[in-house]
């Protein structure tokens, strides 16, 4: 099945309570999701059962080789970077931190490269520090893509969409609940009918 949505989130500090709200609203979208929260390892299992509980999708830790799917989101694990082999196949790989951290952002959306097929969305929320911001105007940049920050007013720690949006390349500063309906029509314009859009958004809300 052919990939035409890819959208990479990333967050920090106050992230998994955001994701978990973010994700109650979200549809199942025609998409692959990929999720950079820093956190460490001995969280990963009970953060993606968090948010799981939450989400119309289906949520997994993604695992090295793992071949992207439309409607699957996949959760970075800690201490290792999650990029993209030809926007399709993930690769986990120590290396060095970026942005003092690891997984990044950065790296994340850094890897993913420009296809005419593909519509890339790239959303930074709370968080302390400036990962992803390289990664927005990355996606914004070399991938014309769409980019989204989550606003101060919602912020745990207004870091990364901060830095995120001086770049320039923010699209739309949003608070957190209005993110999920712009990335169902960011996604919905690439193909999917306003109706449709709708349609699946009502049956999210009632799940």
């Amino acid at each position: 099945m052919r990939i035409r949505n890819v959208i990479v989130i990333g967050a920090s500090t106050g992230g998994p309570e955001t994701l978990r709200k973010l994700l109650t609203k979200l549809p199942v979208l025609d998409a692959s999701i990929l999720i950079v929260q820093h956190m460490p390892i001995y969280v990963n299992e009970s953060v993606r059962k968090e948010i799981v509980s939450e989400s119309s999708m289906e949520i997994r830790l993604a695992k090295d080789g793992d071949r992207l799917q439309n409607g699957l989101i996949y959760l970075a694990p800690s201490l290792v970077h999650m990029e993209l082999v030809n926007n399709l196949e993930i690769k986990l790989a120590k290396g060095e931190k970026v942005n003092f951290v690891r997984p990044a952002i950065d790296v994340t959306m850094k890897s993913l490269k420009p296809s005419p097929s593909i519509n890339f969305i790239g959303v930074v929320l709370t968080g302390m520090g400036e990962d992803g911001a390289r990664g927005i105007s990355h996606i914004k940049k070399e991938l014309r893509g769409k980019t989204i920050a989550q606003d101060q007013s919602t912020c745990v720690i207004y870091g990364m969409p901060k830095a995120a949006e001086e770049t320039g390349d923010v699209d739309f500063v949003l608070p957190l609940e209005k993110i999920p309906m712009k990335i169902a029509e960011l996604v919905g314009s690439a193909g999917a009918s306003e109706n449709t859009l709708r349609n699946s958004m009502t049956a999210a809300r009632k799940n």
